[in-house]
C-alpha cells in the first residue's frame, strides 16, 4: 500500500489546485478532495453556475500512487469533479462522511466524527488519520450545505497536521485545538468563498485563517481552495495581508498550482 515516499520528520505539501494537494509524510503519501477538470463552468440548475476559472497543475494519469485520498466531502463540484470521480476508482482507500459513503461506493471509508484510522508506514508506524468536525458556513446552514469531513494527521516522528475541509466555523477549530493541543502544520481550506443561497461565507476568510493559526497554535500554515474558482472573494493577495498585519507572515506558505514546500514537524505523536 505504502508508496515509499519519505520526508524524514517533516511533510511535503504539492500544490495541484484548488482543494487538490498531495501530501507527503512518513512514508504515506494522501491527496485531498481530487479535482482535475479543465476550466468550465457547472450548471447548478435554477440559473446558478460554478466557474472553475484556470487548469489543474496535474492530471489524474501525472499524480503517482497514493495510499488514501482524503474526501471532505462529495457533494460540491469544485470539491470532487467529474475527473475526481473517475480518479476515485483507481485509488485502494477513500476516507469521507458516511453520506459520500454511501453514494460513492467503491474503495470509500466512512469515518464517523472522532473515530480514526492508521495507515501503515514503511518503518512499521503507523499514520493516524482522525475525523474532525468542519462547518461549510454559518451556523444553521447544514441543510444547505451538507456533511464536511476535516481530519487530523498524528503519529510517532512525524508532525501534527490539520486539514480544514470547507469548513467557515472557528468554533470547529477551537473543538479540534482542545482535542490535539498545538499543531506543526494547518492546512486551511479559504478563499472566503460566497454563493447567493447563503448570506455568509462558506470558507475560512483571510482574517479567520489568522485566527485558525493562533487557535492552533501552528508553526506552518498552507492554505488551499482559495484561487481557480470564480465563488471565492479572497485570494492570494488577502491572505498575505491578513497574516502580514497580524505579525504571522513567516508561518504563512502560499503555493500555485505546481509549487511545493518541506516543512518541517515536531511532533513526536
Amino acid at each position: 500500500m505504502n508508496t515509499q515516499h519519505g520526508t524524514g520528520h517533516g511533510m511535503r505539501i504539492e500544490m495541484v489546485g484548488g482543494p487538490t494537494a498531495i501530501l507527503e509524510t512518513g512514508g504515506v503519501r494522501l491527496i485531498t478532495d481530487p479535482t482535475f477538470d479543465p476550466p468550465q463552468e457547472y450548471s447548478l440548475g435554477a440559473g446558478r453556475v460554478l466557474a472553475k476559472t484556470a487548469p489543474s497543475a496535474l492530471g489524474p494519469d501525472e499524480v503517482g500512487p497514493v495510499d488514501a485520498v482524503l474526501l471532505s466531502h462529495d457533494q460540491h463540484v469544485d470539491n470532487l469533479d467529474l475527473s475526481g470521480r473517475a480518479y476515485l476508482e483507481r485509488v485502494p482507500l477513500v476516507l469521507t462522511t458516511a453520506i459520500a459513503t454511501e453514494r460513492l461506493g467503491g474503495a470509500c471509508r466512512t469515518v464517523e466524527l472522532w473515530e480514526h484510522v492508521d495507515l501503515p508506514r514503511p518503518d512499521g508506524r503507523t499514520l493516524r488519520v482522525t475525523r474532525v468536525p468542519a462547518l461549510h458556513g454559518p451556523e444553521g446552514t447544514e441543510h444547505l450545505v451538507g456533511e464536511v469531513a476535516g481530519f487530523v494527521l498524528s503519529g510517532v516522528d512525524v508532525p501534527t497536521v490539520y486539514v480544514s475541509g470547507d469548513n467557515a466555523s472557528l468554533d470547529r477549530v477551537r473543538a479540534v485545538a482542545e482535542r490535539f493541543g498545538k499543531f506543526d502544520v494547518a492546512v486551511l481550506f479559504a478563499g472566503a468563498a460566497r454563493t447567493a443561497l447563503i448570506d455568509g461565507v462558506l470558507t475560512l476568510t483571510g482574517a479567520q485563517a489568522v485566527e485558525a493559526t493562533r487557535i492552533l497554535d501552528a508553526t506552518h500554515v498552507v492554505p488551499v481552495h482559495f484561487h481557480m474558482w470564480r465563488h471565492f472573494s479572497e485570494g492570494a493577495p488577502e491572505l498575505a495581508k491578513a497574516f502580514a498585519d497580524a505579525g504571522l507572515r513567516d508561518r504563512l506558505t502560499l503555493l500555485s498550482p505546481g509549487e511545493s514546500t518541506l516543512v518541517a514537524g515536531t511532533s513526536a505523536g
